[in-house]
């Protein structure tokens, strides 16, 4: 039997959207301080027992989160073209990484992106 790692870092940012066309008060501006989490699979060690430095993992996402931190979304690309709802923003986190990290044998196989304490959005894509 193969064995499957999966990895998980947890990260966040503060930003500003409104929802266009949002039938509600969430067409107006408002801000969230969202949590990120980013699960990573891998099917292989190196010869350290490592699948990925969790360091690595952490800093394309800082690096990520930093460009929306403090940012009114709907100004910034692809989110000035479509709407910046939580399943966009964790689509959006989980194809930018996916870029940073993934190979043969590790790839960002989850994004979960938390709202609220009570409300949040998992993004994933068959393999």
């Amino acid at each position: 039997m193969a064995a499957t790692y999966i990895l998980k870092v947890i990260t966040d940012f503060s930003s500003a959207h409104t929802l266009r066309g949002y039938p509600g008060a969430c067409q107006r501006m408002h801000g969230h301080n969202w949590k990120l989490e980013i699960e990573v699979t891998a099917k292989m060690l190196n010869s350290l027992g490592i699948a990925i430095d969790f360091k690595e993992i952490k800093h394309y996402a800082r690096t990520l989160c930093a460009e929306l931190d403090h940012q009114y979304l709907n100004e910034i690309p692809p989110f000035n073209e479509i709407n910046p709802t939580a399943e966009n923003i964790a689509a959006f986190f989980y194809h930018r990484l996916g870029t940073q990290i993934n190979s043969e044998h590790i790839w960002v196989s989850s994004i979960t992106l938390w709202e609220t304490d009570r409300a949040c959005v998992r993004y994933t894509e068959e393999p």
